[in-house]
């Protein structure tokens, strides 16, 4: 794709998103930004740098419940509440990072899960976490003290400035040398360490800005919907933004944007079916992991990219 086509690309994009809380319910469409810089966190560790966490709620969740908690509790404005939110994730990701990382593979993962249902139980029965109701009631406020964020559409704004924020920070990540250096550890780690790099700290270092983007992913949750719950730090969660990456195409950039949106809106739109859902869900999964297993985008770059090899070759 030339530069010119990816310029076209990112506008019409751009103004479908303006346009789209116009024809389709705001808070279904913040719900899918929300998840989408989720996604979006998650792949940067998975996708770019080959460590897969099945924990990942616990930076969603953790963020979401520090959040509600210094808004509502604590009575600071929403922008002081979000902040604390994604540094609390963040210090959350160095501490999970500085154990996971000491190990590989599944051993990672399973580390990753087992913390994250520690902190389950926790929020579960901390105090100030409102157990299983959760925080509820959490008022939107205004934005720096002057724009209202009572309407739906409002927040939809809102959320959308701040995905856009964070998925730039994501592409400016992958494709930075930082990034390239990130991709040779998910390729081969024994070949980055032998050219002189510090695997262990630019893991670590990973891990804190998936969990710090995560966080603010949780955060902006907090704002849409005014609550938090034991549902967002729940592994299910976890699951759910391993199905979106997946999905959407891992080691992507626009994937899990897509699988974000695949799923929320599948939920969405079929909660009549109750736990059926999940049926559906996983026959969908089955569907691309044996016939498009790079994921939906994946298999459009891999076409496009093919496409250009036979072209240059005639």
């Amino acid at each position: 794709m030339t530069r010119t086509a990816s310029l076209l690309l990112i506008v019409a994009c751009a103004a479908a998103m303006v346009a789209a809380p116009f024809f389709v319910y705001p808070a279904m469409l913040s719900k899918i930004l929300c998840f989408a810089l989720f996604a979006c966190a998650f792949n940067l560790l998975v996708g770019y740098t080959g460590l897969l966490s099945f924990g990942h709620a616990m930076f969603y969740g953790g963020s979401a419940y520090i959040t509600a908690y210094t808004i509502q509790s604590m009575g600071l404005p929403l922008e002081i509440g979000i902040l604390s939110g994604v540094a609390a994730a963040s210090l959350l990701g160095l501490g999970v990072g500085l154990l996971s990382i000491r190990r590989q593979g599944i051993y990672l993962t399973m580390i990753t899960l087992a913390i994250a249902q520690m902190l389950f139980f926790f929020f579960l029965e901390a105090p100030f976490t409102g157990g299983e109701d959760g925080i509820q009631g959490v008022a939107r406020g205004k934005l720096f003290g002057v724009v209202p964020l009572g309407s739906d559409r409002a927040v939809y704004f809102f959320v959308l400035c701040v995905f856009a924020l964070g998925f730039f920070a994501v592409y400016r990540t992958v494709h930075s040398p930082f990034g390239q250096i990130l991709r040779a550890i998910r390729e081969n780690e024994a070949r980055a360490t032998s050219l002189g790099y510090d695997v262990q700290r630019f893991k670590l270092l990973a891990f804190v800005i998936s969990a710090g983007l995560s966080g603010l992913a949780g955060g902006m949750k907090v704002i849409v919907f005014g609550m938090v719950s034991l549902t967002d730090v729940h592994w299910t969660t976890s699951g759910d933004v391993v199905l979106m990456a997946l999905i959407g195409g891992i080691g992507t950039i626009a994937g899990p944007v897509l699988g974000a949106g695949v799923i929320i809106t599948m939920q969405h739109y079929l909660a009549g079916l109750g736990e059926w859902v999940l049926a559906v869900q996983g026959g969908i999964f089955i569907l691309l992991v044996t016939f498009m297993r790079r994921g939906l985008v994946g298999e459009v770059v891999h076409l496009l990219r093919k496409r250009r090899i036979e072209a240059g070759s005639s």
